[in-house]
């Protein structure tokens, strides 16, 4: 039978292109009696299957049943191996391990001037691009060899060694403490979202107080400041302090700038950075400065040749796509960003694999919102649904709040509201159950529950008297987060001046 569980060999395999299935066979068949291998056969099966079929490769003869797994796993190894010697895969990294391999060599073969002097010059290079880690096991293995065959004044050398090891390891353990508390801030954000009250807020800022370390901020290198940054970031974001989000991107993103060697080095963050900051202009409606940005984003992407591998160039395919939505939903030009919801949904079919749920709700999400400042409410019904029936409940709790509250207005607004008191019900248990109930929430099913005893010549106050009531939230350092998902405050507008959304977003962004 065939099975569509994920095969990591058949994956792998399926992932080459064709310059590495050639360097493969190329690497294969620098043995002639390797081409006729095992496992060259099941390379070459496994490249021409569409699913990985386990049966079909038993049925084809090419190995027994108990050995399967062991070929496998040597063909696995084999591509790997293949992927390490491609020049494409080739970056500093790889060279300064492939130099500390080398000195263990020579220092196992009793060459010890051999080896220190192959140390000497990769802990040089590892110092220049900042990475310490590799610098550190450098210094642990001169230190090693050292203490056996003595090249020069002992004490001095010691000492020197020894000052070198102290200080590296210290900026590895800062390094290491900063990118630990980014990423428990990024998990927070990704399974709560930002804040919701007082409590919320003083349970985060002494989370992020308690774990920051001290450091002595002249004394940070490059890997050390980016992880400062990033965790000062996912704080900012947290507790919606969107300017600070904007000063910390753009310190990220300037970090790199400055010495843009290190962008090739290290592009999937230079990428990361750019999204964030172009993240922080949306939120802070800053529309030119979002527009140069991103500009200068797509430059870096399509001049500075910044996507290298197909990691790079997934993401930096999935931010350019998101901020482009952003850019629609900035100038008000739904009508236009729906016209690419097809372009999106394909690189999003296309990256599958590699596009993880959060990304894709959240892409569902904004495609629901495009299409409900275009008027087509039923298509954006359609996306919310893909929201609200997921399975995944630890996936931005706060998202999936608001598109219950989003689903009950496009209800309204498509004029199914049949089963709209029941819908009502069910969401409002929901935000209960999330405790995710707050004032702009609980004022928006307010005003939709009443509409079944309103006239239609008292709609038109109504929508006034939700504005005004709206109104006063929005500055609001907890209620505010409800316009982030949602621009409601146009959406009443609208429907107060009779006017299509895109327009009165179009006059404001005018003036």
């Amino acid at each position: 039978m065939v099975t569509d569980k994920k095969e990591p060999l058949f994956e792998l395999i399926k992932s080459l292109s064709k310059s590495e299935k050639r360097q493969f066979k190329l690497y294969v068949g620098r043995l002639g009696g390797n081409t006729d291998a095992k496992f060259m056969l099941l390379f070459n099966f496994l490249d021409k299957s569409v699913k990985y079929d386990e049966p079909a490769i038993l049925k084809a003869k090419i190995v027994k049943k108990e050995q399967i797994s062991n070929l496998k796993a040597h063909l696995y190894r084999q591509v790997l191996v293949s992927l390490r010697l491609n020049p494409q895969h080739q970056n500093l990294r790889a060279h300064l391990r492939e130099q500390l391999d080398f000195a263990t060599i020579l220092y196992h073969k009793g060459l010890y001037n051999q080896s220190l002097k192959v140390l000497d010059k990769a802990k040089e290079q590892a110092k220049e691009f900042d990475e310490n880690n590799i610098a550190y096991e450098i210094v642990e293995l001169e230190k090693v060899i050292e203490s056996q065959y003595i090249t020069r004044s002992l004490i001095t050398r010691a000492d020197e060694l020894s000052v070198e090891s102290k200080e590296l390891s210290i900026k590895n353990v800062i390094a290491s403490k900063l990118s630990n508390l980014s990423l428990q801030l990024y998990s927070l954000l990704l399974k709560s979202g930002y804040v919701r009250n007082s409590e919320d807020y003083q349970s985060v800022t002494k989370y992020f107080n308690d774990r920051l370390p001290h450091f002595d901020y002249k004394g940070l290198g490059f890997r050390e400041k980016l992880f400062l940054y990033k965790a000062y970031l996912w704080y900012s974001f947290l507790i919606q302090d969107f300017v600070s989000c904007y000063k910390y991107s753009r310190k990220w993103v300037d970090l790199f700038l400055e010495r843009e060697e290190m962008i090739s080095l290290n592009p999937v963050f230079f990428i990361k950075g750019n999204n964030y900051l172009l993240e922080s202009l949306f939120y802070l409606r800053r529309h030119k400065m979002f527009k140069k940005a991103l500009e200068q984003f797509e430059h870096f992407i399509n001049i500075k040749k910044t996507t290298i591998d197909e990691n790079t160039t997934t993401l930096a395919y999935l931010y350019l796509s998101n901020n482009k939505i952003n850019a629609r939903f900035l100038a008000g030009e739904f009508k236009e960003g729906v016209r690419e919801v097809p372009d999106i949904l394909k690189m999003l079919k296309e990256f599958s694999s590699k596009v993880d749920p959060h990304h894709v709700m959240l892409f569902y999400y904004k495609i629901a919102c495009l299409y409900f400042g275009s008027g087509d409410y039923k298509n954006c019904i359609v996306y919310l649904q893909k929201i609200i029936q997921s399975k995944d409940l630890s996936m931005r709790e706060d998202l999936m709040c608001f598109a219950r509250v989003l689903n009950l207005v496009a209800h309204y607004e498509a004029g199914i509201d049949f089963n709209l008191e029941s819908q009502i019900r069910s969401t409002y248990r929901f935000l209960i159950q999330m405790n995710d109930l707050h004032e702009v929430q609980k004022e928006m099913i307010k005003f939709l529950r009443s509409l079944g005893n309103m006239y239609p010549s008292e709609l038109k106050n109504a929508f006034i008297k939700l504005y005004e009531n709206l109104k006063k939230y929005e500055t609001h350092p907890y209620e505010s987060r409800a316009f982030l998902y949602l621009d409601i405050l146009s959406w009443l507008e609208s429907r107060i001046e009779n006017k299509p959304v895109d327009e009165v977003i179009k006059s404001k962004l005018k003036r």
